[in-house]
């Protein structure tokens, strides 16, 4: 019989990991896209970086970072008692870095692609810059932000080399279907590995499966609006 804290314990890390990402995402893009050109290349590159990392690079660094000797972690320990890693929760700084630049990139191809002869239509007859940003461009691109949401939601589910440096593998504690992969095959248990396998490629499929049908609604609605 399957234990379900992998299960559990990785849908709640992709899940808050994916928030995050979803507001930081559409922020980065929003604003990025407003600044120079030099300068956007420039912070293009740092934001996409971790996409090209190998997550173990990725985890390693965040070490560097939060770990309980180093500058962050060594502050937060000293001064609320807090450890930032190896503990479940650790794991969402790993996803979360990991993830952004797949909700950042699609983010800002919805933004690149926004009619911006609405928006200017928009503050011609008052309406205020908020205004226009949730209730006319977030709904113009939110096929294809929901389809970078959706994405990102599926590799945070599947991490695994940013993960298992920064929060480890504990049984009940700070396990994920990736990293409890890795173990039981580890330990020759063969048959256990198979079944979360199984289990995480079934989930794989119904994300990629929402992820077609977001891009067809996406194409048929710019299609309907040409």
């Amino acid at each position: 019989m399957l234990d379900l804290f992998p299960l559990l314990n990785s849908l709640r890390i992709a899940l808050i990991s994916s928030i995050i990402t979803f507001f930081l995402g559409i922020f980065a893009a929003y604003y990025i896209a407003k600044v120079p050109r030099a300068l956007k290349g420039i912070l293009d590159v740092i934001l996409t970086l971790p996409l090209v990392l190998p997550p173990t690079v990725v985890g390693y660094l965040l070490l560097r970072i939060l770990g309980p000797k180093r500058v962050v972690g060594k502050w937060f320990l000293a001064i609320f008692g807090i450890k930032l890693t190896m503990t479940w929760w650790s794991a969402i700084f790993a996803t979360t870095v990991v993830i952004f630049p797949l909700m950042y990139r699609t983010a800002r191809g919805a933004f690149e692609a926004f009619d911006r002869t609405l928006a200017y239509s928009a503050q011609s007859i008052g309406l205020s810059n908020t205004y226009i940003f949730w209730r006319i461009r977030m709904p113009y691109c939110r096929q294809g932000i929901l389809a970078g949401t959706v994405l990102a939601f599926a590799r945070a589910l599947g991490e695994y080399g940013a993960t298992s440096m920064v929060a480890g593998y504990t049984p009940g504690r700070t396990a994920t279907i990736s990293t409890t992969v890795y173990q039981l095959w580890r330990t020759n248990n063969d048959v256990m590995a198979f079944r979360w396998v199984l289990v995480n490629i079934a989930i794989s499929f119904v994300v990629l499966l929402a992820v077609n049908m977001l891009e067809k609604k996406e194409r048929q609605s710019r299609k309907g609006g040409e």
